[in-house]
């Protein structure tokens, strides 16, 4: 009898370690400077507005020597579709967040890249700080 109630306060113990892990996952996944691989997008939020974040993208684009083939944006919002030259398709996304902050989405082909996201993110990020 006793060790069956060990073996349930164990398995509480864990669910509720578990628990408060998956809290703190949520709660940071909308934190500045969080960078999240999912379902084939990059996505990240930085602690820049849209227009710096947009003029980073765009340099880095031209810095990898892609072909811009879209490029709409308004005062919250942008949209850039590039080729590469293998004319592989790539999709970054840019929306106004909460503050001056601005949530990022690069998608590499139909399918997702996260190498190459991560090479645009990478150009991006050193494009900001300059």
């Amino acid at each position: 009898m006793v060790s069956r109630r060990v073996v349930l306060a164990l398995l509480l113990a864990g669910t509720m370690v578990s628990a408060c892990g998956c809290v703190a996952a949520v709660v940071g996944a909308g934190a500045v400077g969080t960078v999240a691989y999912m379902k084939g997008d990059l996505e990240s939020v930085e602690a820049e507005p849209v227009d710096k974040v947009y003029a980073a993208t765009k340099d880095a684009l031209n810095q990898f020597g892609y072909a811009i083939t879209k490029d709409r944006k308004d005062t919250i919002s942008a949209e850039i579709i590039a080729r590469d030259s293998q004319d592989k398709k790539v999709t970054i996304k840019l929306s106004s967040a909460e503050g001056r902050t601005t949530k990022l989405s690069i998608r590499f082909g139909t399918f997702g890249n996260e190498a190459r996201s991560r090479l645009v993110y990478d150009k991006i990020r050193e494009n900001l700080r300059q």
